[in-house]
Order: C-alpha cells, then sequence, then structure tokens
C-alpha cells in the first residue's frame, strides 16, 4: 500500500484488527459417557483453528499477535422451533497486510464478526485498485457458493 505524506510517497502494511468468532455445539458421546460440553466444544475449535493459522501461511498476512484472553459467551439460537444453546470462542488476531484484498480469505469466513483499522489513519485507493479488490471479492463469494453448491447437492 502507498501512502502519500507532502510530496512523499511512503510504501506502508496496512495494519488491522480482526475478532472471529468460534462456534461449538453440545456433542454426546457414544453411550451415556464422554460427551462435550459446548463450551469445550468451542474450546477446541479455537485451540484447532489457531493451530491452523499459526502453522499455515496466508498470503500477503503476516499475523503479529494472537490474543486469546476473551470468554467463551453462549448465545441462545432457534432453528425453526426448536432452540438450543450454542457456545463461541472468540479470537482476536492483529495482522499486517500489503493489500486490502488480501484479507477477503478471512473477511469471507462465517466466524468473522468485526475489523479494525490500526494504521495508517487514511487510505486512498486509486482505480486498479479497486478493481482488484471488488474483482477479488466476486471471484471469493463464487467460490464460497460453489462449496455451498456441492455440499448441499450430495
Amino acid at each position: 500500500m502507498k501512502i502519500r505524506i507532502g510530496d512523499e510517497l511512503l510504501t506502508e502494511h496496512i495494519r488491522v484488527r480482526i475478532r472471529l468468532d468460534f462456534r461449538g455445539e453440545y456433542k454426546s458421546g457414544r453411550f451415556f459417557f464422554g460427551g462435550k460440553s459446548k463450551e469445550l466444544m468451542a474450546e477446541t475449535m479455537r485451540e484447532q483453528q489457531v493451530a491452523l493459522l499459526r502453522n499455515v501461511p496466508l498470503q500477503g498476512i503476516i499475523i503479529e499477535d494472537f490474543d486469546l484472553s476473551l470468554d467463551v459467551y453462549t448465545v441462545t439460537e432457534e432453528n425453526g422451533r426448536r432452540k438450543h444453546e450454542v457456545a463461541y470462542a472468540p479470537i482476536i488476531l492483529t495482522l499486517r497486510i500489503e493489500n486490502i484484498d488480501d484479507l477477503l480469505p478471512l473477511l469471507i469466513k462465517p466466524e468473522f464478526r468485526k475489523i479494525e483499522f490500526l494504521s495508517p489513519e487514511t487510505i486512498s485507493l486509486h482505480r486498479i485498485d479497486m478493481e482488484r479488490l471488488l474483482f477479488r471479492l466476486s471471484q471469493s463469494f463464487q467460490q464460497a457458493l460453489k462449496l455451498l453448491e456441492q455440499n448441499y447437492s450430495r
């Protein structure tokens, strides 16, 4: 990302903070014992995703910090006439990115909740950058829809 300060043109990375909430539902055991609570399932999902994010590099993204200090919370969700409780385990990632369109793989995840831009204060996009961002956004949505169609057609 190029930033103009007066007459100078600097190249700087964009720093963002993203919140992802990983879902956990109650999982019963095979018999009367061995079931896992929804909170434990959410914690397990969070730990698996953190391990994945630490070990698998993402193009154009440098992960600076993982904040796992937020507590697991529970929400009552309705599915038709049935109500059930679901636990969510949040994680806050501090990222350094080269381009805004590098964020798209994280932004289209169902776990995505919030984004905060830390630096720079202002960002201006050129026409070509905006076209590339919208094209990548369209590709990401088409890919996600294709995966959903494959899952539901089975």
